[in-house]
């Protein structure tokens, strides 16, 4: 072993040259490293936003590394003529041997640049949906909602999806600029119902639950409005009156946060509840089957 390292030792004594690149690449790893952490202290002591310092970790990692690797490459070859054509030659096999990794890059500096979506953002991605938790250079993870659970709730699955996939496939996000969507209920009554009270009773309930989220949205509208022609015209809920075979169809449009969605349904199915239940005159209605009897009901036959 001391044979070795005096072989070492002295390679490195007759390679001055050598021996100083490889002092100077170290000392720029050692240089990148300490102002990486310093920062890191820094933002740490600044913020407790666990998100804000996720991603300056991820930032300075990024940009560390490739300050080091152009650094270092520039230290090892000689003259930036050759570092270009150097880069060039591996840029070329790499995009031929390693397509797919290739893509996912360029797809991971689209989502750096442009931000379609960023870390906390709930997102749903060809037949994927959930709330991103991690966005690296060749995948973004995201932890699922919906599949067998029911109103966007979580399933506690991960899944991974290669980064190229947002080249690929339609992307829908639900909580970037504008933090806010619409959910409908459908309320089916009895054809007898006095529906006209139960149409009052839905709109005071609605109206009550989603106020907050109306100054809210009305917020996030003018500032998406700077980016993107967006336009409501009313924001208030709404209750639209439809007729369907098994009886009259009441169906509630109100704007709620995508992660509070079946909470929200929840308040207004116990509140609507409530009402029509001290109310004789309102009735819900189910698919069911009905005989008429036109003597018993006073109506005459036809030809009579």
């Amino acid at each position: 072993m001391n044979d070795f390292s005096g072989k070492i030792i002295d390679y490195l004594q007759s390679s001055p040259d050598l021996t100083a690149r490889i002092i100077e690449s170290v000392a720029i790893i050692l240089l990148i490293w300490l102002i990486r952490f310093i920062v890191i202290r820094i933002v740490g002591r600044q913020t407790t936003d666990k998100r804000l310092q996720y991603k300056w970790r991820k930032n300075l990692t990024y940009i560390g590394s490739s300050i080091g690797i152009l650094v270092i490459g520039q230290i090892w070859f000689s003259g930036v003529e050759s570092l270009a054509t150097f880069l060039g030659l591996l840029s070329a096999g790499i995009a031929i041997a390693l397509k797919d990794p290739v893509t996912d890059l360029a797809a991971w500096l689209f989502i750096i640049w442009r931000k379609p979506f960023d870390v906390g953002d709930r997102i749903q991605i060809g037949n994927s949906k959930g709330d991103v938790i991690d966005i690296r250079p060749f995948k973004f993870t995201i932890l699922e909602i919906g599949n067998w659970v029911h109103a966007d709730q979580s399933t506690g699955r991960v899944i991974h999806i290669p980064n190229h996939q947002v080249f690929n496939e339609q992307l829908a996000n639900y909580t970037s600029d504008f933090q806010f969507i619409w959910n409908e209920i459908e309320v089916l009554l009895t054809f007898e119902s006095d529906w006209k009270s139960a149409k009052e009773i839905l709109k005071t309930i609605v109206g009550e639950v989603s106020q907050d989220f109306i100054e809210g949205a009305k917020k996030q509208i003018d500032k998406a409005s700077k980016s993107y022609l967006i336009e409501y015209r009313y924001l208030t809920p709404i209750v639209y009156t439809d007729v369907k075979d098994s009886g009259i169809n009441l169906t509630v449009r109100y704007l709620t946060d995508p992660r509070r969605r079946r909470g929200t349904a929840e308040i207004i199915w116990e509140r609507t509840l409530e009402a029509f239940g001290e109310n004789d005159n309102i009735d819900f209605a189910y698919p069911t089957i009905r005989y008429y009897d036109n003597k018993s009901e006073g109506k005459s036959y036809p030809g009579e």
